[in-house]
């Protein structure tokens, strides 16, 4: 049973298409993942969370002003 965290994680970022399989490989990239989620929601847009992935990995800008408004 996948679960709303798991569905946005597959769409946003491919998870289930990783192929890392050595040691800490695939949790560490799972953390990764989960993190960078929470800062793509937290960022107030009207776009999708994989169009706002998008537009930050193209924009400096954008990436940098998500960045600066997440709470970590």
């Amino acid at each position: 049973i996948e679960n709303q965290l798991h569905w946005n994680l597959d769409v946003t970022f491919l998870e289930d298409a990783c192929r890392a399989r050595k040691g800490y490989a695939s949790l560490n990239l799972s953390t990764i993942r989960k993190l960078a989620m929470q800062i793509i929601k937290e960022h107030v847009d009207k776009s999708s969370l994989k169009k706002r992935r998008f537009k930050a990995s193209l924009s400096n800008d954008y990436l940098t002003d998500m960045l600066l408004k997440a709470k970590f």
